[in-house]
């Protein structure tokens, strides 16, 4: 029980906190990062892959539906923001002597360790696909 508690408290932190950067974006606009993608030589029409992302796939982590395909997008997505954002920091730390890349690896590597758990019981992944084995 307290294994199940734990992946759906992850699954919740992760999703949750990701929205809010989600619902930024589809508040303010995605003009940075498409001048990141631009700069980098990318097609501006990958920039709406951040609303998947930070939205979608958040939401499917929050109700686990679609749990592993939430976690590889979210994943991807920090992957990509990691490299464009933050690529000449990467081995730095912020004057308060945190690491320049611990917020985007965190939500990068909560998203894998939710792949590799799976969705948990409190899921509706586990109510469609697990709850008769």
């Amino acid at each position: 029980m307290r294994e199940e508690i734990g992946k759906l408290l992850l699954r919740l932190t992760i999703g949750g906190l990701m929205l809010f950067h989600g619902i930024d974006k589809a508040i303010h606009g995605v003009s940075f990062i498409e001048g990141l993608l631009t700069e980098h030589d990318l097609p501006a029409v990958v920039t709406y892959g951040v609303y998947i992302g930070e939205i979608i796939a958040p939401l499917l982590l929050i109700f686990g539906v679609a749990t592993t395909l939430g976690a590889i997008t979210i994943i991807v997505n920090m992957l990509m923001a990691i490299l464009l954002v933050y690529s000449d920091t990467i081995f730095s730390v912020t004057p308060q002597g945190a690491w320049s890349i611990e917020v985007p690896m965190l939500y990068l590597m909560g998203s894998v360790v939710i792949l590799l758990l799976g969705p948990g019981k409190y899921s509706v992944d586990y109510r469609l696909f697990e709850k008769t084995h």
